[in-house]
């Protein structure tokens, strides 16, 4: 489907050199005060075009808000936003009208509907992803007005090279710094590199981001089926070219004893404030599908990126034989664009939980 969210609910249409892309946003609290800039902000850090590092497609993705917004405030009805996508090139897509991509969804669209968008895989392009980033911007700022919850995302590994990052520290301004956003001040260079040398090679590389949710309400999530680590999971694997997720220690808790993987609890006193408290995270701020109150850290694999230039066997709709040598516009490695992405996910599933508890 198109939808996702149960009371913060987004619908996202469009296709990546159609006239244009957008979401619908269903069930925002009214009186929210929504920055516009802010929504902006996000767009420019998921955009094509910012460096050799990524896809050298040009656009502004100017967001448009067409409803649900008034003097600065949410009105609590839907919020329609558009963006036109203003370098479209669907006429460089015609020699692969016929043609299956490797690892793309052009078969199993055209197997599933009968009939797809050829022009730069349609509706199953990374450009859909503009109108999740544009609603989990407004997601971010009901997180940040109603609980002071913050969602962060990271390039964590790049092929072989991976970063040492305290998720508990880091901040926005270091992931920005960096143009492979790492914050890592010794491996992001060297990752840098090895994106600019996969692209050099007509070839590309995936990679491994981070995530870190702080302050989050303790109680957030439903017990059995909309645990909050699996609508977690969900979010993030119907992203393009997700490949796996895992939180907190992950499929490294298999190595470890009960008495080491368990998270001790223990009472905080802070100011004549207290709290219970875990001393360690390996549960990743959820248990038995519920917030516990420390920080949501999870990780999302992405696989490198579809499209290369070197040639590649594959197949036609008639079933021939063809040698395919992909030319056009694609990045190296998506990972460089996806932390807004993976932001903005994460704080769409917070807000849904937010509003249900």
């Amino acid at each position: 489907m198109n939808t996702f969210g149960h009371l913060f609910r987004i619908t996202t249409w469009g296709e990546s050199h159609g006239g244009a892309v957008g979401v619908v946003v269903d069930g925002c609290p009214p009186q929210i005060n929504l920055d516009i800039s802010a929504i902006q902000f996000e767009l420019d850090r998921r955009r094509p075009g910012q460096s050799h590092l990524t896809t050298p497609r040009q656009e502004s993705d100017t967001v448009e808000i067409l409803s649900g917004v008034f003097e600065g405030k949410t009105l609590g009805t839907p919020i329609s936003m558009l963006v036109w996508n203003k370098d479209a090139r669907p006429a460089a897509y015609e020699h692969l009208k016929d043609v299956y991509r490797p690892s793309h969804a052009d078969f199993t669209y055209q197997e599933k509907y009968g009939i797809r968008n050829w022009q730069g895989g349609g509706r199953a392009s990374a450009r859909e992803t503009i109108g999740r980033v544009a609603a989990g911007a407004i997601a971010k700022q009901v997180l940040r007005e109603v609980s002071g919850t913050e969602t962060l995302a990271y390039v964590k590994q790049i092929h072989t090279l991976e970063a040492e990052v305290d998720a508990d520290t880091v901040t926005l301004e270091n992931i920005e710094a960096s143009p492979v956003r790492c914050p890592d001040p010794i491996v992001g260079p060297k990752m840098a590199e090895r994106i600019d040398q996969a692209r050099r090679d007509l070839d590309s590389l995936g990679g491994i981001i981070e995530s870190v949710a702080r302050n989050v309400p303790v109680g957030l999530g439903e017990p059995v089926f909309d645990k909050l680590k699996a609508d977690l999971a969900k979010a993030m694997m119907s992203l393009p070219a997700t490949m796996g997720f895992q939180i907190g220690s992950g499929f490294a808790g298999v190595t470890m004893t009960g008495s080491e993987h368990n998270d001790p609890f223990y009472l905080e006193k802070d100011d004549g404030m207290e709290r219970i408290r875990t001393r360690t995270n390996n549960s990743g701020g959820t248990q038995g599908g519920i917030s516990n109150g420390e920080n949501i850290l999870f990780q999302v694999a992405f696989k490198p990126t579809a499209t290369i230039g070197k040639p590649q066997q594959t197949v036609d709709m008639h079933g021939n034989e063809v040698t395919l040598e992909a030319s056009g516009r694609h990045d190296p490695c998506v990972l460089v664009r996806a932390p807004a992405i993976v932001e903005a996910m994460a704080a769409l599933v917070l807000t849904d939980h937010l509003l249900r508890q």
